[in-house]
């Protein structure tokens, strides 16, 4: 007589959602008996088989929305070699290894396969895990067309896609890709498609890829959490890095992370701050899969103090619990400041928010004050040089200090036809090489002055005079009245005969050589 193992008896809020015992289980082993608002609305549609469109940044609970109901779904049956039952789609390596590490925590109880098909690992050995039968693949979009286009793998079977970080995949320019990858898959198939943005691009495209979808909207945190101590300070641009060193050395940090505007930045403070046996990492789009990979762990496990990254690198990672965080550059999206500074002050602890204004960013200070509803605290640390912000009457004197001629150039130059342009390109060159024009006074106008008359004789000089467009010259060039093409083309003079050689004085010379080195 065969008994069925008595269900789970907890408290756990999963179980109400419509999850088995083994995937409540693992759950309630990570601590984990409430759903957040994102998760309790899309693991029943999911569920139920309905096409949903998720709006949801990171930091809501939002992968675990679509891995717990497909575990659910797929503990049924088995799969097939080289026929993945299900495909995520994610932009990044990093957020690949993220979902995988997802399934590996629920779904320890089930016994599931799941697979990465990232850049910078062995598609040899990617293959041959697909050989075995995979129930979840998880892939970013160029290594799946690369590896389906070797014919490594078939997605006949595919029943569910989930599409995340999707307005990341249209930054990164991944459509395309994504749009040849879902006329690959059965045209009856369920399709998760999440994004942190509802801008007209992403909703055009879920549009495009869901049928009847279930709208679930989160919306995007507009206030910061009262246990971040948050500080700005005005500094030059070219100060950063020694403030951001000092705040560092001033500051009580346990670990933080340093977000820059640019992946340039990212680098060069990384390291100015290396040079000062400062343990710091540093991640952003350009970097290999396994230094970013290794760098990420090491500052999972404190052997790093300091990461600094790109808003890229650092988007759908969950790295929280840091006592610090520094805005290198204020962000251009004031949604994206509030994003930043999330990641400390978790849990009801105490956290810290510092960002390096220059005196320009005035506005974007702003914009993020509207945004958050307060104002943020202005602050001029000892040993420190802060400056004020720059007024506008500053800014508009410097760019007219810096261009004072544009204006003027650009009405001076303005050829009334393509030959006139021709002629007052040449004539510019002429005039940047000394070279007289060969039209005189009749082209030189303002652009390029009359030069000198030479006194000395050159008759000794040979060198090959360019033919006019314009001039009908038959009986000189021989071709009936009509220059040839190639007698249009400047050519090199000839060499200078010895005579010529030891006369040091300046020769003519008949169009700009310095393209051919000449000296």
């Amino acid at each position: 007589m065969v008994v069925d193992e008595p269900s789970l008896k907890t408290d756990n809020q999963f179980k109400l959602l419509g999850l088995s015992d083994p995937i409540v289980k693992a759950i309630d082993e990570l601590g984990y008996t409430e759903p957040t608002p994102i998760q309790a609305q899309a693991i029943p549609e999911i569920l139920k088989g309905h096409d949903v469109l998720g709006v949801a940044q990171t930091g809501t609970g939002k992968t675990a929305s679509f891995t717990l109901p497909l575990l659910e779904k797929l503990s049924g049956s088995r799969a097939r070699a080289r026929m993945p039952r299900s495909l995520i789609l994610e932009p990044t390596r990093e957020l690949a290894l993220q979902v995988a590490e997802n399934f590996q925590l629920y779904g320890k109880h089930l016994r599931l396969t799941h697979a990465l098909l990232i850049g910078g690992e062995s598609m040899i050995e990617q293959k041959e895990v697909l050989n075995k039968g995979v129930d979840v693949l998880i892939a970013t979009p160029g290594r799946l067309l690369d590896l389906f286009g070797r014919g490594g793998l078939l997605l006949s079977q595919t029943g569910l896609l989930v599409i995340d970080e999707a307005d990341r995949m249209l930054d990164m320019g991944f459509i395309p890709d994504i749009e040849k990858i879902i006329n690959l898959l059965p045209p009856h198939k369920q399709t998760l498609f999440f994004s942190a943005t509802m801008a007209p691009e992403i909703r055009k495209l879920a549009d495009t890829f869901l049928k009847f979808p279930i709208e679930i909207t989160v919306a995007r945190p507009s206030s910061v959490a009262t246990t971040i101590e948050e500080a700005y300070l005005i500094v030059e641009e070219d100060n950063k890095k020694r403030t951001l060193r000092k705040l560092l050395k001033q500051q009580d940090v346990q670990s933080a992370i340093v977000f820059c505007n640019r992946k340039r930045d990212v680098d060069m403070v990384q390291r100015y701050l290396s040079k000062y046996s400062i343990p710091v990492g540093h991640l952003h789009g350009d970097l290999t899969q396994s230094l970013r990979f290794s760098t990420l762990e090491r500052f999972k496990s404190g052997e790093l103090k300091i990461l600094v990254c790109s808003d890229v690198a650092a988007r759908g990672i969950d790295i929280g619990g840091l006592s610090h965080v520094f805005n290198f550059d204020l962000p251009f999206s004031a949604e994206d400041y509030v994003h930043r500074i999330g990641r400390t002050g978790r849990a009801g602890k105490q956290g810290h928010a510092f960002s390096l204004a220059g005196p320009k960013d005035r506005r974007l200070l702003e914009a993020i004050e509207k945004l958050i509803g307060k104002e943020i605290q202005k602050i001029e640390p000892a040993e420190i040089e802060t400056v004020e912000w720059q007024s506008e009457e500053e800014k508009s004197n410097k760019s007219h200090s810096s261009n004072p001629n544009s204006t003027r150039h650009k009405e001076e130059i303005k050829p009334s036809s393509e030959n006139e342009n021709y002629r007052a390109k040449r004539n510019r060159n002429n005039k940047r090489s000394n070279i007289p024009s060969r039209h005189g006074a009749e082209d030189s106008g303002e652009i390029n002055p009359p030069m000198p008359q030479q006194t000395q004789d050159y008759s000794h000089f040979q060198s090959v005079e360019l033919a006019s467009p314009f001039e009908k010259e038959g009986s000189r060039m021989g071709f009936e009245g009509d220059t040839p093409a190639f007698m249009l083309v400047p050519r090199r003079r000839k060499k200078i005969s010895s005579v010529a050689q030891e006369d040091q004085s300046p020769h003519p010379v008949q169009h700009d050589g310095r393209h051919y080195n000449d000296k």
